[in-house]
């Protein structure tokens, strides 16, 4: 946790980076909304290989925790549903494993929300365990692992190119 007050700059920047400008804010679906906005970050990232959609990935993951802590503290909520930064973290792991090809993107963007969704091991774990920030970013990180997982699966048996 925090020690002390937090500026009022910062709290709003932690709220502009959690709610992903303000994909966190659509009245429906806020998640899927979010997960669509970390589009325009992987089609900037990904010709430079999966590598740099892993490091886009991380960057966000740390960034996610710190603004998704402020804002559970700031609103005084476990797991603000306006926070989707931690969506755009979870997909670009999924998108790292995906082929470059739009059938690649579409189907790591499913995937992803199919885990985020139904929280298999050890996401609902992490949502349930880890405190503030780190609980509300890490269960979808663990989501997009299993995306990457069932993808590099169709990938090998020829299914995804």
């Amino acid at each position: 946790m925090h020690s002390g007050r937090r500026s009022g700059a910062e709290t709003r920047i932690a709220y502009v980076l959690g709610t992903w400008f303000g994909c966190g804010r659509v009245p429906y679906a806020p998640g899927t909304a979010g997960t669509l906005g970390a589009i325009p970050v992987y089609l900037l990232v990904r010709p430079h290989g999966p590598w740099a959609v892993a490091a886009a990935a991380l960057a966000l993951t740390v960034v996610g925790i710190w603004a998704a802590s402020v804002i559970a503290e700031d609103s005084k909520l476990k797991d603000p549903q306006f926070v989707v930064i931690d969506e755009v973290a979870g997909v670009l792991v999924t998108l790292a494993a995906a082929p470059s090809t739009w059938p690649g993107l579409v189907a790591g963007v499913v995937l992803f929300r199919i885990f985020d969704q139904t929280k298999p091991w050890p996401a609902n774990v992490a949502e349930r365990r880890l405190p503030g920030g780190w609980g509300i970013v890490m269960d979808d990180i663990a989501a997009g692992f299993w995306g990457a997982a069932v993808l590099a699966v169709l990938r090998v048996t020829g299914v995804l190119g």
